[in-house]
């Protein structure tokens, strides 16, 4: 899919997301990356071949005593 030189990363590849910006639509909140991969802002993605890959959220953490 991807005409870059060097080409991008497949949608396979760990650094999928730093393939070139096909389409933005931020009101929406979804990314098309050349490689196939939509990428949404919460950091999830969708892969062309249907996989779902969950955001990457930051675990919560314990602070004197309390979890915040």
């Amino acid at each position: 899919m991807c005409q870059h030189q060097p080409p991008c990363p497949s949608a396979e590849a760990t650094d999928r997301d730093a393939a070139h910006l096909v389409a933005s639509h931020p009101e929406q909140g979804w990314s098309l990356l050349c490689n196939g991969v939509v990428h949404f802002e919460d950091t999830g993605d969708l892969l062309p071949d249907g996989q779902v890959i969950r955001p990457c959220r930051p675990g919560r953490r314990e602070v004197a005593g309390s979890v915040t």
